[in-house]
């Protein structure tokens, strides 16, 4: 096989590898680009490319006749990291053509940002649907998201936003089954003045307490969304629909087995 044949090969392998590792870095904090929408646009999008930087790569070399000139067409894919793609501008004289090459060009990413907005939302229902309407679900599928993802954030913020979002909807569920008790107005007043998302004066009106705890309902499901949507898009796209638990971790080969009292002899 001749030598510039391989050349090729190998530039075209390591282009498209480039080109996923950028494209993930791209998307990282809006969600992951290779789920079932995205998936079909994502893979447009390495193929080209890494074609592009495949050519480019090989016309440096035959141009340069030096095997470095390769590197061009390797770090060509970082230009997928340099941001999503920008929105289209507001239409000018002598510019629709220029416009017009602009918006095919950028057509497969564009495509690629919809898919990963599709499979965020179709992740988040799926995970909200099963506790949707079940008050003491919503609070319970809160604690089950929040004690798989506390530990991932490194940063003290995120953690915080968790927190925050978690104690919301449990003191919000807590309240609206408070109602549904038939706990007296005085009584869901002090709980709604007890935390700070719902102590907001004239925000919540204990006059109707039916439709109070409809809205109270509403809003933790709406902030476990909210919570859900924030998981997904910095990565955590794995984790399991509450009610299933993970399976326990398997036991390392080499820890005994807990011994325990033998069986009684016969």
């Amino acid at each position: 096989m001749p030598s510039w044949v391989i050349g090729v090969a190998v530039t075209l392998v390591l282009s498209l590898i480039s080109a996923c590792g950028f494209l993930l870095l791209r998307c990282r904090g809006s969600g992951y680009p290779f789920g079932p929408h995205s998936r079909p646009w994502a893979i447009t999008v390495v193929v080209i490319t890494a074609a592009i930087s495949t050519v480019l790569g090989v016309a440096a070399v035959a141009a340069s006749h030096h095997v470095r000139a390769a590197y061009i067409g390797l770090l060509l894919p970082s230009v997928l990291w340099l941001g999503k793609a920008s929105a289209q501008r507001r239409r000018r004289p002598g510019r629709q053509v220029p416009r017009q090459l602009a918006v095919y060009a950028t057509l497969p990413l564009r495509r690629l940002d919809d898919g990963i907005g599709d499979d965020m939302q179709d992740w988040c229902d799926a995970r909200s649907r099963a506790v949707s309407g079940r008050p003491q679900r919503v609070a319970d599928a809160a604690q089950y998201y929040y004690n798989q993802l506390v530990g991932r954030p490194k940063d003290d913020r995120a953690r915080e936003q968790l927190y925050c979002w978690r104690e919301s909807i449990r003191h919000k569920i807590n309240v609206a089954q408070m109602i549904g008790h038939g706990e007296p107005a005085a009584r869901v007043h002090a709980a709604l003045q007890s935390h700070p998302s719902t102590s907001s004066t004239g925000k919540y009106d204990t006059a109707d307490l039916p439709r109070l705890a409809r809205r109270l309902q509403s809003e933790a499901e709406n902030e476990l969304h909210l919570l859900l949507a924030w998981a997904y898009r910095r990565g955590y796209h794995k984790l399991l629909i509450y009610p299933f638990r993970p399976p326990p971790a398997p036991r390392p080969r080499h820890q005994p087995a807990p011994s325990g009292p033998g069986p009684a002899a016969g």
